[in-house]
């Protein structure tokens, strides 16, 4: 470079192959002065070719004149040098540490590849024991007394902790967690060295109560004697590890694109746990009141909820939906199975964004024969009630609800029963508008927000009934004491919402074809359900309960999407 460096802030071009020079100048000081290998020694001129100011009087050779860059612009230029130079060397140090450590671990890692580790065989023959057995004999911590069980474990690696010369892994294999101490020369091998989280393992060792003051899961841990790495090798490390690709707080659609992985964590992980605990206890809580499962069709010709919500296939030429619900088919089987239930999915075609809707999901639905109205109630306020009870009994999955939702307590009976007609008395009171913004009015469908905010307020489930016809299912029974409404029924639940729907059925043949008529429905596809009314029909009734947002309620979740395995709505089909 010359010593003398020029600056053109309106034709210059700020490119390294730029020399400088008046006929190939910069176009910023800062720039230049960043090229120079000594930016001290060398002197600055400047110009504005094009749009510098002439002296009045002078001719328009004035502004071509090359001027001394100002001290406080040369100032500006030398702080950014100095800072670019310091940042520079700051980068070189520790480019230099990271090459340095990186060979220092590669000949780490030779040395390790040379350390063999063979199970001895004058050890006592490992028994294989899942992750859960507790009925296995401890080493104390105290080491008096008589050795601990030698057992063999297969688990993958949930977590790993290197302490000088000891690694610490703590199993998971689905049923319970396992800390594992690795010492000399486990710990020292190349596989050791090389772990990473979720690798599949196979482990043999001691089960040894934890010193006092260590914590681990169960209050126990397996002192390792050998262990090897499963023949799938180790989960892909680096920029790849799971830890990199999933973790709590990062994307939600991230999250659900890799939900294959997601539910691996902790928290999916439990409500999973929770979630298979409360489908078997609703199981249970049917067995005790004698109802009988039943597995209806998923592939139906006919509606119950409404056709806007359907999803429409072609089934061998003919048109065919997937079910809204299994009601119908239920009702048909009460004249010969009595009482009935079933655990299936139901598809709602609905254009919902909304935290908790699915456009498919798992429905628990039951039908009760021989019934009124309060017999209904009752039974349902029983039923959750019992399933609560069998599910906060189990000491594992009552432990993970109260650390999903630490101020979680069952509900009292009875639960609080009150008229539609006087939650529209109880918005208007508390000035919550309709979805037109306008005061409710007897008629109005209650929309999702303010059925929130009342039950949210009032905190405790609630059993909202008596819905006006016009707003309720074709099928519903009238009161017979007031036949602008129905023998309906919602379950709502604080910080969720509805998470049961349920009524008396129309009974009588005549009232129900005046409903298909009444609500434009053609009842001839219906013949099979009609047809219950005909050969001896009886007062009966039942419900739906949505199992996500049952699950959403009880582990406090905030979307029923963390509440199903690979959830499904509107946008979404993957994984």
């Amino acid at each position: 470079m010359a010593d003398s460096i020029y600056i053109d802030e309106d034709v210059g071009i700020d490119e390294s192959s730029r020399a400088g020079t008046s006929d190939s100048p910069f176009k910023s000081l800062q720039f230049a002065y960043l090229q120079q290998a000594e930016p001290e020694k060398a002197t600055y001129l400047t110009r504005k070719s094009a749009t510098g100011a002439v002296p009045e009087g002078s001719d328009d050779a004035a502004r071509l004149e090359w001027k001394p860059a100002a001290k406080s612009a040369l100032k500006k230029a030398h702080n950014l040098f100095a800072a670019q130079r310091k940042k520079a060397a700051k980068e070189k140090e520790q480019l230099a540490l990271r090459e340095k450590e990186e060979a220092e671990r590669r000949a780490v890692l030779e040395e390790a590849r040379k350390v063999v580790i063979e199970e001895d065989p004058g050890l006592p023959s490992a028994q294989r024991i899942r992750l859960y057995q507790k009925d296995v004999k401890l080493r104390p911590a105290s080491g008096d007394g008589e050795r601990g069980a030698r057992v063999r474990v297969l688990g993958r690696v949930h977590r790993e902790r290197k302490q000088k010369d000891i690694l610490f892994l703590t199993l998971r294999d689905g049923y319970g967690f396992l800390q594992c101490v690795l010492g000399p020369p486990l710990s020292k091998s190349y596989d050791a060295l090389t772990m990473t989280r979720e690798t599949s393992v196979e482990i043999f060792g001691e089960l040894c109560e934890v010193p006092a003051g260590a914590h681990a899961p169960d209050g126990r841990e397996l002192q390792a004697d050998f262990f090897r790495v499963l023949a799938a090798g180790k989960a892909a490390g680096g920029k790849d590890a799971i830890t990199n690709r999933v973790s709590a707080g990062g994307d939600t659609q991230t999250l659900l694109d890799l939900r294959h992985l997601t539910l691996r964590g902790e928290v999916a992980s439990k409500v999973m746990f929770v979630r298979d605990a409360v489908e078997f206890a609703f199981h249970t809580a049917y067995k005790e009141e004698r109802l009988r499962k039943v597995s209806p069709p998923a592939l139906v010709q006919t509606q119950v909820e409404g056709g806007a919500t359907l999803f429409k296939f072609d089934y061998y030429g003919q048109n065919a939906f997937l079910t809204q619900s299994s009601q119908l088919y239920l009702e048909t089987c009460l004249p010969s199975m009595g009482d009935v239930y079933c655990v299936e999915k139901s598809f709602r075609a609905e254009k919902s964004l909304t935290r908790r809707h699915l456009s498919e999901y798992t429905h628990i639905e039951a039908e009760l024969d021989f019934i009124t109205f309060d017999d209904l109630l009752n039974h349902l306020e029983a039923v959750v009630c019992r399933v609560l009870e069998l599910v906060m009994a189990d000491p594992v999955v009552g432990g993970y609800v109260k650390e999903l939702n630490k101020d979680f307590t069952p509900p009292e009976r009875p639960f609080l029963r009150m008229k539609y007609a006087d939650a529209i008395d109880w918005l208007r009171e508390h000035g919550i508008p309709n979805e037109d913004g306008e005061e409710h009015k007897f008629g109005d469908d209650i929309a999702e927000a303010a059925e929130r905010r009342m039950t949210d307020a009032i905190n405790r489930p609630i059993f909202l009934t008596h819905f006006p016809v016009e707003i309720k299912a074709f099928y519903m029974q009238k009161d017979q004491d007031d036949k602008r409404v129905t023998e309906s029924v919602d379950c709502l639940m604080p910080g969720v919402g509805e998470i049961v729907g349920g009524s008396m059925r129309i009974f009588d043949y005549d009232e129900l074809m005046a409903a298909f008529e009444r609500t434009g429905i053609d009842s001839g596809p219906y013949y099979w359900y009609t047809d219950q009314r005909k050969y001896g029909s009886s007062p009966h009734g039942g419900y739906g309960l949505g199992l996500e947002r049952f699950l959403a309620w009880l582990c406090k979740q905030h979307t029923v999407r963390d509440c199903c395995l690979y959830p499904r709505y509107m946008g979404r089909c993957t994984p």
